[in-house]
């Protein structure tokens, strides 16, 4: 299905209600596209970590929940990593760490092969700070969208 090396990520905590939608949208993608050269994989990390699991790739996609000013639950964001509305915020960042943006230039200064070609799915989240397993409806009802959104951006 595709000639570069790529990876499709679902970010978050599968048991922490929202938060597990990147988990779901890429356990959809894989059922519904098989491997195909592609890998999967399902983290709960940012920054260093998250960019270790990058390199190496031509390609990644990264599906994380997301909460935005003024964003409604379920709305999904389609950008590059690079237009990140907020570079420190979310899965990206943690106290103990550094950006991931910050993290990929500096595993290319070290001459890591890092992609450049890196893509977010963010869906607005509601509740991503409750213990649950569940979405909610709003963010359970745009899985099949961005399914569809990753799918597209594989082929």
């Amino acid at each position: 299905m595709v000639d570069e090396k790529m990876l499709v990520i679902g970010l978050g905590n599968p048991i922490l209600g929202d938060d597990r939608v990147g988990w779901v949208v890429v356990e959809n993608v894989q059922e519904r596209l098989g491997k195909n050269g592609v890998d999967y994989a399902f983290l709960s990390v940012g920054g260093i970590r998250l960019m270790e699991h990058m390199a190496g790739y031509d390609r990644v996609i990264i599906v994380d929940a997301i909460i935005t000013e003024g964003g409604k639950p379920g709305e999904i964001h389609s950008f590059p990593l690079a237009e990140l509305p907020d570079p420190t915020g979310g899965h990206t960042t943690s106290v103990h760490d550094t950006s991931l943006m910050t993290a990929l230039e500096m595993g290319r200064m070290m001459d890591v092969y890092i992609p450049e070609d890196v893509h977010v799915i963010g869906i607005e989240a509601h509740r991503v700070y409750d213990f649950a397993e569940e979405l909610t409806p709003d963010v359970a009802s745009a899985v099949n969208e961005a399914v569809d959104k990753v799918c597209a951006l594989i082929k």
